[in-house]
């Protein structure tokens, strides 16, 4: 970044200015860190090596907290998986607990997407049968 250092953060890109917050995250050797959509606006090289960080600090026993949409990410990062819909966690655990649970192979994407259609299935017929 020393090329960028006479210009002002407000003209970086998207992109410099999530590896500027990430290195800023991270001088002051942190044992806890937690992210908000990490890889957004970032090119894929610059992704990959933020995910290799990541799990390196990970090893080193820094815990990584980490929000994302992209499940793709946090399936290859996480070690545990809160899935959250609508403000509330429907789950948390490994991908394996969750496909035993749920007794269904497939990615993070099929689990979520599997776990909340039945979450919203079952709000609807509480909905419409409700208890006396």
């Amino acid at each position: 970044m020393g090329e960028w250092l006479s210009d002002r953060i407000e003209g970086y890109s998207q992109g410099m200015k999530q590896r500027l917050a990430f290195a800023a995250a991270f001088l002051h050797e942190p044992k806890v860190i937690i992210l908000d959509e990490p890889t957004v606006g970032l090119d894929p090289k610059t992704s990959r090596k933020i995910k290799e960080i990541l799990k390196e600090k990970s090893r080193e026993g820094v815990t990584v907290f980490l929000s994302t949409h992209n499940l793709n990410v946090a399936e290859e990062l996480s070690d545990r998986i809160a899935i959250i819909h609508r403000g509330k966690i429907l789950g948390i655990g490994t991908v394996e607990s969750f496909q035993a649970s749920i007794q269904h192979e497939g990615s993070l994407e099929d689990l979520f997407l599997d776990i909340v259609e039945r979450e919203e299935t079952n709000s609807a017929k509480n909905k419409s049968n409700p208890q006396s």
